[in-house]
């Protein structure tokens, strides 16, 4: 199935109509390791698994997924609207903290709840106050906080979906220089955009970035952040583009120039930071040529009430779950043939061909202005893409989603990696590889990875 770009379709349209327009119509870093917690139940089914999922645990406050939009506002202001979306996920936390940044004087507050698009509660707080909070210990003292009562408490390997709304004036970040206007300012979060005044263009830029087009005609720059630390975001613009010059629709022509069936013109121009699929695979011993997996996504179509997971020809799935990460609520998992989903009415919001296997969840149709994030949990094994080659693993696989990672078997270490990758280590000792792919096309992993001295001893 292809990814989808993000659309808190809700709260977004009520914050923010220039946003949901400019949206596609139809994944921030992956969480780190912090520590081991019992995998779905589909991983403990008979036969599952034995290197299990991972997912980090922490009683104080972490987070996930988070994207920020900037829309530079009249230069004169030195102020832009910042659109912060973020996933609170400590399990049973009612609370998240958002801090101020230094240097930076916040007005016009607001925050919604992701799934249901409604206004939440919120107060602003010192860090004195913060730190009484159990979840932020370490607050400084220095900061102020937006305290943001969440809708439902987080759940266990869940996820409190937020977007923060707020206007920031600082003339040390955006400011006038010249004939052009500058925004610089070093970003933490791994995911963003800055969208121009009107009628500028980017003349200078410091991070790799897609360059887009609003719908009303603003220019924009989009960027992940793969590498550690803040990215040092410089854009320089200038006041010589057509005000009127509104995009044409993007349309499902394929380049010319690729070799093969390449990606529609839709799918190269969409923002590549803001699609919301990132996908997890812990590969089992090489010899079951099995890999567990995870992905989550965030449905927004109003009216679709399925997910479908087309298998691909040479694999087979085994062990599928899934849940709402909003609640924690478990979903019921099918296994058919596309032709027997399309007699079940079931609405995934895409055509399946007749033939192809699929894993099918069936959930609620989501209504207008609210949005649902999923996590499916399944087994892969797929001789092809995973095998052992004498002493040697090898995974060759081509990854469509922006955000990918993959984990290393217990007791093996990384020998080849073609693609760029950062890599950490899970508690339990196991090598984890992340490959973030910014580019429209898929990213196509081939890893290579041969066994510790003390595994191979054993």
């Amino acid at each position: 199935m292809r990814f989808r770009a993000c659309a808190l379709a809700g709260c977004l349209a009520a914050a923010l109509p220039s946003l949901a327009a400019a949206l596609p119509s139809p994944a921030d870093a992956l969480p780190s390791p912090a520590a081991a917690l019992p995998s779905p139940a589909a991983a403990q089914a008979p036969g599952a698994p034995a290197d299990a999922l991972y997912f980090p645990a922490a009683a104080v406050q972490t987070e996930a997924d988070e994207y920020t939009r900037y829309e530079l506002l009249d230069p004169a202001t030195a102020s832009f609207k910042i659109y912060y979306e973020v996933s609170a996920t400590t399990a049973g936390a009612k609370f998240y903290y958002n801090p101020i940044r230094k240097g930076s004087a916040a007005s016009d507050e607001s925050v919604f709840d992701a799934m249901l698009g409604t206004p939440l509660h919120f107060e602003v707080v010192s860090g004195a106050a913060a730190r009484k909070d159990p979840l932020l210990p370490d607050a400084d003292l220095a900061t102020n906080y937006i305290k943001v009562t969440l809708a439902r408490p987080v759940p266990q390997l869940g996820q409190g979906r937020l977007l923060i709304v707020k206007t920031y004036r600082d003339p040390k970040s955006y400011y006038v220089d010249g004939n052009a206007i500058v925004f610089n300012r070093p970003l933490g979060i791994r995911r963003n955009k800055v969208v121009l005044p009107p009628g500028y263009e980017v003349v200078a830029l410091t991070v790799p970035s897609q360059i887009l087009t609003e719908q009303d005609g603003r220019i924009a720059i989009s960027f992940m952040h793969a590498g550690a630390g803040e990215a040092p975001l410089e854009v320089r613009a200038v006041k010589d583009a057509q005000l009127a010059a509104l995009p044409k629709p993007l349309t499902a022509q394929r380049s010319w120039e690729s070799p093969f069936q390449g990606e529609t013109e839709q799918e190269r121009l969409s923002e590549r930071a803001h699609q919301d699929r990132d996908i997890v695979y812990f590969l089992q011993q090489p010899e079951t040529h099995a890999f567990a997996l995870y992905h989550d996504y965030t449905e927004s179509r109003a009216g679709v009430n399925g997910y479908a997971n087309v298998v691909r020809t040479g694999s087979s799935a085994s062990h599928p779950s899934a849940s709402v990460l909003d609640t924690g609520e478990q979903l019921r998992v099918l296994e058919m043939s596309g032709a027997e989903m399309t007699a079940s009415k079931i609405n995934v919001g895409e055509a399946v061909d007749a033939a192809a296997h699929v894993v099918v969840i069936p959930f609620p149709p989501v209504r207008p202005g609210q949005t649902m994030r999923l996590r499916i949990a399944e087994t892969y094994t797929a001789p092809a893409s995973y095998r052992l080659d004498g002493d040697e693993l090898v995974f060759d696989r081509s990854l469509g989603r922006p955000r990918n990672a993959v984990v290393l078997p217990s007791g093996w270490y990384c020998t080849f990696s073609a693609a760029p990758a950062t890599v950490s280590q899970l508690p339990d000792g196991r090598v984890r590889l992340n490959y973030w792919d910014d580019r429209p096309e898929a990213v196509d992993v081939l890893l290579k990875a041969r066994r510790r001295v003390a595994a191979a001893n054993h």
